[in-house]
């Protein structure tokens, strides 16, 4: 007999877990929407020429591709198979789908084919699973849930502000100690330039965006592989190693950029994002951080990325400002900016902390005792008036031993369980007991709802 398993990298959650991260996924769905964020949905996989090209070399290795249907080996010849041809030149041939890599990606390939039906600028937010072939390790998975928020037909700074706002307000609601780090794609371009090496951008933000994870010494030596001049990574490491408050490195980024306008219009962006952004009372540490690069091809401005304070993991929010990305689908000079939560990296954060409400993981609030046929046809009227009233209940589904339903009560953790013997039917009365403390009471049938949402607050 096959033993079951499931492939690295995914996990199964059990209904307490779900219920967390039903918590995660209201809390951010909830400040979404006091944002004006509209939600969308997209379908788990894409045309694969969709997907490629848009995440750099390194991302598209991390695409699951999906092979064709029926004959999928059909159109390629022996010749082919069997003379060496690239993997990426059979999966061409074999695979026309993939499951999508992000949410960024889709929307923007939404927008395209729905952009007769939206009003612009447009401000949409996904709550979607993912897929990377990545290898798993702690804190990353190859399926995980993404929460993102976009605004996309505005290039206004306000936007950035905005999203920094919100990934505050999340963190203050979880009680989540964070850093927002931010950074500016144009500011590393005009670093690019100064140092000689303005077409190697891509190689030189693969590379540096890698710091916290390999350190400075492994980063050096991949910028040497990658064709980096020893001139040029010399000049670098002041730049990355920049240390000061958030004004002391703009200041001194400034001067380094002087003869650099890309990298000047990056410093200018930041510059006003954090004259914005001291009007407000954030919750969060705000940092700007030069090493911060974000892999990712489509960015073009301002960069964020999240890091929880009090517990070692990646990044658990990240995002940044795309001026072209629709243009790829025939829809140019559309800008976009947004921000994505990692929702399986703040489950664990929250697991880890123990900052979950106390009830996020409970369900029904009372259960009743079932002793036979008299007592469930008296019990259920009375079932169905709570759970109208919205009030979760339950009778459990056959006439066991008391013992036997009271430690289901306790496995599922539910507060009450409620009682309606011969003496409490003659009465119209029913016992209500609260499992944490023991203490009964007995009530009348008709004044159930009142009870029970005065001792449970709903």
């Amino acid at each position: 007999m096959q033993k079951p398993s499931i492939p690295k990298g995914t996990r199964d959650f059990s209904p307490e877990e779900t219920a967390k991260r039903n918590y995660i996924f209201d809390t951010i769905r909830s400040v979404f929407r006091l944002y004006g964020f509209k939600q969308i949905e997209t379908p788990a996989m894409e045309n694969l020429a969709t997907l490629m090209g848009k995440y750099g070399e390194e991302g598209d290795k991390l695409l699951f591709k999906i092979l064709n249907s029926g004959d999928f080996l059909s159109e390629i010849s022996d010749d082919e198979l069997l003379n060496g041809k690239t993997v990426s030149f059979l999966t061409h041939k074999i695979c026309e789908k993939g499951l999508r890599y992000d949410l960024t990606v889709p929307f923007a390939r939404y927008v395209v084919m729905h952009r007769n039906e939206i009003t612009f600028p447009f401000k949409r937010f996904q709550i979607q699973p993912v897929w990377r072939a990545d290898r798993p390790q702690k804190g990353r998975y190859r399926e995980f849930y993404q929460c993102d928020a976009d605004m996309i037909g505005s290039n206004s700074l306000l936007n950035e502000i905005e999203l920094i706002q919100i990934m505050d307000e999340v963190y203050r609601r979880f009680g989540i100690r964070v850093c927002i780090k931010i950074n500016n794609r144009k500011i590393l371009s005009g670093i690019a330039e100064i140092i000689g090496e303005a077409g190697k951008i891509t190689d030189i933000t693969v590379a540096i965006d890698k710091l916290d994870k390999i350190g400075l010494e492994k980063v050096n030596e991949e910028l040497a592989a990658r064709g980096i001049s020893e001139t040029a990574i010399a000049q670098l490491q002041p730049i990355i190693l920049l240390s000061g408050s958030n004004r002391e490195k703009l200041n001194a980024l400034k001067n380094i950029l002087k003869n650099s306008e890309t990298g000047l219009k990056g410093v200018a962006e930041i510059d006003t994002i954090l004259n914005k952004t001291d009007l407000l009372a954030l919750d969060s540490v705000l940092e700007l951080d030069l090493t911060l690069a974000r892999g990712l091809n489509y960015y073009t401005g301002a960069i964020f990325e999240v890091k929880a304070l009090d517990v070692e993991i990646g990044s658990i929010t990240g995002g940044g400002r795309y001026d072209n990305l629709t243009g790829v689908f025939g829809l140019p000079d559309v800008s976009g900016v947004g921000i994505s939560f990692g929702a399986d990296r703040i489950f664990d954060v929250l697991n880890q902390l123990n900052l979950y409400p106390e009830n996020s993981g409970r369900q029904t609030q009372v259960l009743f005792v079932n002793f036979g046929e008299k007592e469930e046809n008296y019990l259920l009227p009375l079932l169905s008036e709570l759970r109208k009233s919205g009030i979760s209940a339950e009778i459990y589904p056959e006439a066991a031993k008391l013992k036997k339903q009271f430690s289901y009560a306790d496995d599922n953790h539910i507060p009450f369980v409620a009682v309606a013997g011969e003496n409490e039917i003659g009465a119209g009365k029913i016992t209500l007991k609260n499992m944490a403390t023991g203490e009964q009471q007995c009530v009348e049938a008709g004044e159930i709802v009142g009870k029970l949402r005065e001792f449970t607050g709903i």
